[in-house]
């Protein structure tokens, strides 16, 4: 707990200031309170000796004055505290945000995303209740009690002495407290993450699950996380609220042994009415805060269950950076020569005895030049583009774009050199224009983004979109799904022209597309990629007459590189996926 608050005390060095003013104000508030029952003293002693109407005005009227102080001190606390700490909580969501987006393919396939969504926002309010309320009351309440305990020694100090006696359990019982709500906190936010990860993948795979007829299968699983966080919730409740009963009886206990004595000392002379007023007027503006510990350590251990789940992201190391030195690119030149040099690569949860991926990976290709890259289906090609990119980081070898290795680039200039259309299409719920321009200088003219995105739809024969309800600025919907799957794909394949890349990876673009519309778009690309260098991944001879030169990756190697033509004269294994791929066809297109 002290090394999470710790960071917490670092995060917040902008906004000290205004939060140690709102301590202060708010100390001031229970101190002006806690001088309300030293007024009743007096008004109670005069009474006694010469009661008048201007004695009980002057005390009234004191004791609303300070009302009103205490009034206007509480609410300057929330001025100085909670705008400084919403921006402490925007600063973080976004740093949070920042961190996500920068971390590699690897750590998102290891992490689920509700746990990350749960981090973003539940976690990251849950430290700015405690920033702006939480902090501020903990310090509060204590110095409360402390200047509240004096007070009351003033009216006597047996009385005050035997009030204090209950720190003592109070303290046992918040240590014990904190190591067993700490547990149950940890576990309870974390199943809130495993249900949010639950309900976003069945938003996402909702048709699946309903043409596979899975609906109830998914509530029963669902059902299950929620009885487990359910159980869980209650543990707590059942834990904070055995807390709160000791917080709530200790006090009530000493004030019943403090009336009784106090009564004792009043028949026997040793304090007057007006002190045992003041005592346990003051007793009970000291019993709020000492009650509001309970809720504020539990709020404590939330917040730091909280810290912790948020730097488990924020810490964890980022495999892919750019480098300290980039090298700068000159991108009106550039060619997208690509060349890679025995190339490794394992992903990094691979068992330590299972071969590596790529074995020593070697392949040309020269500028302009399109180049298809086959293979059966599940050895890697997929992987191999993305090593290109740095989506994936490789273990071994050498990877240069225009002789210069792709780990000496700034990552962004290396994404600029480059364009990637996905076999697993991934659109946003943006407009066709804004998926398509994507990866478009923002810095353009619109005039200028507008050509290179119409350009674009024609040259992946995506023109359908002039015919949609809004033409290009139509809302395509959660994942592009208000769209078939040969439009998605084609929008996509859109998106990766419209960057303008040097080098252009295109995995298997035009597998969602019947054979006369391929066609058009195979017609449509070879104009496109006259001057662009470019590897494609293909499944169908269709798509590898596209390219210039094929390469085969067999077994973790390129095998073979030369035309299609050349290839089939000289690779039985070539021979073999082609065959394989023209079969295929014909039972598809009969």
């Amino acid at each position: 707990m002290i090394h999470a608050m710790g960071r917490l005390w670092r995060i917040i060095k902008p906004i000290r200031p205004r939060l140690f003013l709102g301590l202060v104000v708010t100390i001031g508030a229970s101190v002006v309170g806690l001088m309300i029952p030293q007024v009743l003293e007096v008004l109670v002693n005069n009474l006694n000796t010469s009661p008048t109407a201007a004695t009980v005005w002057i005390a009234g009227g004191v004791i609303i004055a300070l009302g009103l102080v205490e009034a206007v001190l509480l609410w300057l606390r929330r001025i100085f505290a909670v705008g400084p700490s919403t921006e402490i909580e925007r600063k973080m969501r976004v740093r949070f945000y920042i961190r996500i987006l920068d971390m590699p393919v690897a750590f998102h396939n290891d992490w689920g995303s509700g746990q990350l969504l749960s981090r973003a926002q539940q976690d990251v309010t849950q430290i700015r209740r405690w920033i702006a309320f939480g902090m501020i009351m903990m310090v509060s309440s204590a110095a409360t009690i402390v200047v509240g305990l004096y007070m009351m020694s003033r009216s006597s100090t047996l009385l005050a002495l035997i009030f204090m006696i209950i720190i003592i359990p109070i303290v046992i019982l918040t240590y014990r407290f904190q190591r067993e709500f700490s547990v149950l906190t940890r576990r309870s936010q974390d199943l809130n993450g495993e249900i949010s990860t639950t309900v976003e993948q069945s938003v996402q795979g909702i048709r699946v699950l309903k043409a596979f007829g899975r609906s109830k299968q998914a509530l029963k699983n669902f059902e299950t996380d929620a009885l487990s966080l359910r159980n869980n919730e209650i543990r707590k409740a059942t834990t904070l609220a055995r807390f709160d009963m000791f917080m709530l009886a200790l006090p009530e206990s000493m004030l019943g042994l403090c009336l009784l004595l106090g009564l004792l000392q009043v028949n026997a002379g040793a304090m007057n009415v007006g002190q045992l007023a003041s005592f346990f007027a003051t007793a009970t503006l000291v019993v709020g805060p000492t009650r509001m510990l309970g809720m504020l350590f539990g709020q404590a251990v939330q917040t730091t269950t909280a810290l912790e789940r948020y730097f488990e992201v924020m810490d964890t190391d980022n495999t892919i950076v750019s480098p300290a030195n980039p090298v700068p690119i000159d991108f009106p030149n550039a060619t997208g020569e690509l060349v890679l040099e025995d190339v490794r690569f394992r992903f990094h949860d691979a068992p330590e005895d299972a071969e590596d991926m790529f074995q020593g990976v070697d392949l040309h290709i020269r500028p302009g030049e399109t180049m298809a890259l086959v293979g059966v289906t599940g050895n890697g090609k997929s992987t191999l583009l993305q090593l290109i990119p740095r989506i994936f980081d490789i273990t071994g070898g050498r990877i240069t774009i225009d002789g210069v290795s792709v780990h000496n680039m700034d990552l962004a200039d290396l994404r600029r050199l480059t364009a990637f259309a996905f076999e697993d299409t991934t659109l946003f719920s943006f407009s066709v224009r804004d998926n398509v321009l994507l990866g478009v200088d923002p810095e353009l003219p619109e005039a200028v983004r507008e050509e290179i995105a119409w350009e674009s739809l024609y040259a992946a024969d995506a023109g359908f979109v002039a015919d949609l309800t809004d033409g290009i600025d139509t809302h395509i919907g959660e994942q592009g799904f208000s769209l078939s799957g040969g439009q998605r794909q084609r929008i996509a394949l859109a998106r990766a022209i419209a960057a303008r890349p040097a080098l252009l990876l295109l995995d298997d673009p035009l597998s969602a597309l019947d054979t006369k519309t391929e066609e058009r778009v195979i017609a449509q690309l070879r104009e496109v990629l006259d001057n662009t260098t470019t590897l494609i991944i293909a499944h169908r001879s269709s798509t590898v007459a596209l390219a210039d030169r094929v390469a085969l990756l067999d077994d973790g190697k390129i095998t073979a590189v030369g035309t299609h033509q050349e290839l089939l004269r000289s690779s039985a294994r070539y021979r073999y996926l082609m065959a394989s791929s023209q079969e295929d066809l014909r039972e598809v297109y009969p």
